[in-house]
């Protein structure tokens, strides 16, 4: 693992130069909920109660809903839009900021670009379990100005005097950061990384971030860190919700399918851009089968619409699959159809449709299976990844649930299927893989 080239961080404050390209590094993530010793079932509620947070802000942001934070609000100005980003999420990252290193837990976030942390001196920062980082005590540390390319890539920045480049970014529900942006040596598995652009947040709010002590964005935007080192792939296969080990994240020439998938499994969808959206991961479902049903809807149902709403997203920061009404509907009359179950409340476990498990236990249910038919790819999902049961209640539960103005391929549906997102060739490849020993 190598940097095949960088920047002189003494120059930095004065240009827009980018961070350099690196050959390969493999980053392990950790769930957020990893050390928390909690059953799998509450490990389900946690992360559903996170995943309707995340979908209403995502919503949001297709649909032009506003949600502005009110310390946002009131320091951008009355005339000022703020634009809502995805935020929060359920993966965590290890790395390390300044000269010298000081080490912190990020969540990591394909649904936004820019990166940041908690920074001294504090205006209003949330608690984190590591030392919020004191810009003056880095020997590489740098402001960037209002020139800065960077500076022109948020999508709300403020130029208070031309050395600072001031930004905003909202993730809407009283979640925001704000701050400096300035460029600093970050250290991801032991390679350090000049020049990376990031946000040194004074005043940020909002629970979702407390897992850590800030977020890197891996969208597709220009701020994001897999556009700032110029990786054409990244790569990360998720493990089971209730294993313990660490989840593997593949950046450059090492994110490829793993050598032990069966090459006929491999599966490959174009990724496909929404102008309106530039961040996300956007992909063609046109179908769905569940059992034996094969459910063929108009090409509307999860397209793209002329204002930018509706399309099909990949997120690894949301747990539960939202699919639109028209095709979760669709969906749900299938499962009712085929399940031979009676039908159970959910509502505890946040969940929309669950049945009653047999009191003999779950061994002999049938599930029908469910596969997602994407452009030129089927997503064949293995029943632990669509349904959980409630030990305690005995319900048996689908974690798809229906929304309006965006449909989400949550991680749930990812778990043990490494993803492989080719930014350079706008392609999204997957396999069934056992992540934990990949």
């Amino acid at each position: 693992m190598a940097v095949v080239a960088g920047c002189a961080t003494g120059g930095l404050a004065a240009t827009s130069s980018r961070p350099g390209r690196i050959e390969g590094l493999r980053v392990p993530l950790t769930h957020v909920d990893a050390h928390g010793n909690y059953t799998k079932l509450q490990l389900v509620r946690r992360a559903a109660r996170r995943s309707h947070h995340r979908m209403s802000r995502l919503v949001a942001r297709t649909t032009g809903v506003p949600m502005m934070s009110r310390k946002a609000a009131a320091s951008a100005g009355a005339d000022l839009q703020v634009p809502v980003h995805a935020g929060n999420g359920e993966f965590l990252m290890d790395l390390s900021i300044g000269t010298p290193a000081l080490p912190y837990a990020a969540i990591i976030d394909t649904g936004s670009d820019l990166v940041w942390t908690q920074c001294k001196p504090c205006v209003d920062c949330f608690n984190q379990s590591t030392p919020v980082f004191d810009p003056s005590s880095s020997s590489t540390y740098s402001a960037l100005p209002c020139s800065s390319s960077f500076c022109g890539d948020l999508p709300t920045s403020k130029c208070t005097t031309a050395t600072k480049c001031g930004y905003t970014y909202t993730y809407g529900d009283s979640s925001s950061t704000q701050g400096v942006l300035a460029a600093e040596t970050f250290t991801l598995a032991k390679t350090k990384l000049p020049g990376v652009a990031f946000g040194c947040g004074d005043t940020n709010e909002g629970e979702g971030f407390t897992q850590g002590a800030g977020l890197v964005g891996l969208g597709r935007g220009p701020l994001s860190l897999v556009s700032q080192l110029g990786l054409d792939k990244f790569s990360y296969c998720l493990t089971s919700l209730d294993d313990t080990s660490k989840s593997p994240l593949l950046l450059g020439s090492l994110a490829a399918i793993s050598k032990t998938a069966a090459a006929s499994s491999v599966q490959t969808t174009p990724l496909v851009k929404n102008p309106s959206q530039p961040s996300f991961y956007y992909v063609t479902l046109k179908g769905l089968t569940v059992g034996s049903t094969h459910i063929t809807l108009p090409s509307s149902a999860f397209s793209v619409q002329d204002d930018g709403t509706g399309g099909v997203i990949v997120d690894s920061g949301t747990s539960i699959t939202y699919l639109e009404l028209q095709g979760y509907r669709a969906l749900k009359k299938a499962f009712a159809a085929q399940m031979k179950l009676p039908a159970a409340d959910g509502s505890v476990i946040g969940l929309d449709m669950c049945f009653a498990a047999p009191a003999s236990g779950v061994d002999q249910v049938e599930v029908p299976k469910l596969v997602l038919h994407f452009d030129g790819a089927d997503l064949d999902l293995p029943a632990e990844n669509y349904m959980v049961l409630d030990s305690g209640s005995g319900a048996l539960c689908l974690t798809v649930m229906g929304s309006r103005g965006l449909s989400i391929i949550g991680n749930f549906q990812q778990q043990n299927i490494q993803f492989v997102y080719d930014v350079g060739g706008d392609t999204l490849s997957f396999a069934p893989v056992e992540c934990a020993k990949l």
